[in-house]
C-alpha cells in the first residue's frame, strides 16, 4: 500500500508534541497496543528529530511522519530520521517541493479556495485541513469539495471522539488528525496505559463505522 492507502486504512492520525525523546518508544508502543500504528510527531519541540528517529529504528512497523513542519531545512531532517510523510501547518511551495523532491508524501495545510488551488499543479490526493473546526469544521470541506470534487481531506484541530464519526462518515474526509489520546499532558505524566485505552477507544469506533 502507498502511505496514503496505509493511512486511509488507519483513519486517524495521532498527532504528537514530546518533550522528551526519552518517552518516544513508549509512545510508539502504547499507540501498536491500542491498535493504532501511525504517528505525526510535530516539529513543535526540540525532540521532534531524534524521537522520529528512534521510532523509525525501533519500531520499523509504526508509520511516523513529520508534522508541522515550517522551514525547509526541517524537511531534509525529517527524511533523514526516517519520517514517512510531511506535514505542514499552512501551504509552502517551497517546502512541498523539498518533500517531493525528497519522496516523502506530504500533507500540507489549507482552508481556502486559494490555498487549494496553488496545490493543483502537485497533483496531491490528501490535503489537511487545518484548523478545521475554527474555519467551519465539515461544512466547509463539503463546500470544498464542490469546485475541487477530486481533492479529499485530512482536518485537524478540534477532532475529538465525540465529532470523529462524523467527519469520517463523509467521503471527502480520507483520515482524521487528532491529538486528545495523546495529550502532551499524559505524556509527560506517563501515563501511557491510559493512552493505549483512549486510543483502542477510538479505534473501536472507527472499526463500528466501517461496519454501518
Amino acid at each position: 500500500m502507498t502511505i496514503y492507502e496505509k493511512i486511509e486504512s488507519h483513519r486517524l492520525v495521532p498527532v504528537v508534541a514530546l518533550n522528551n525523546v526519552s518517552d518516544a518508544l513508549n509512545l510508539a508502543d502504547a499507540l501498536i497496543a491500542g491498535g493504532l500504528p501511525v504517528a505525526e510527531i510535530t516539529f513543535r519541540t526540540s525532540a521532534a528529530e531524534e524521537s522520529i528517529r528512534i521510532i523509525s529504528k525501533e519500531r520499523p512497523d509504526m508509520l511516523v511522519g513529520a508534522g508541522t513542519v515550517t522551514k525547509i531545512e526541517q524537511v531534509a531532517a525529517a527524511a533523514d530520521a526516517g519520517a514517512k510523510f510531511i506535514v505542514t501547518p499552512g501551504f509552502s511551495k517551497k517546502i512541498t517541493e523539498a518533500a517531493i523532491k525528497q519522496g516523502l508524501p506530504v500533507f500540507p495545510g489549507v482552508c481556502t479556495p486559494t490555498e487549494i488551488m496553488q496545490t493543483l499543479e502537485y497533483d496531491l490526493p490528501v490535503l489537511k485541513f487545518f484548523p478545521a473546526s475554527q474555519y467551519g469544521g465539515l461544512k466547509t470541506i463539503k463546500a470544498l469539495n464542490g469546485p475541487f470534487p477530486n481533492i479529499r481531506f485530512m482536518p485537524t484541530g478540534g477532532i475529538n471522539k465525540d465529532n470523529l464519526a462524523e467527519y469520517l462518515n463523509y467521503s471527502g474526509v480520507t483520515a482524521c488528525g487528532g491529538s486528545w489520546m495523546v495529550g502532551s499532558k499524559l505524556i509527560g505524566e506517563g501515563k501511557f496505559g491510559e493512552i493505549t485505552q483512549l486510543t483502542k477507544e477510538a479505534v473501536e469506533l472507527i472499526a463500528g463505522l466501517s461496519k454501518n
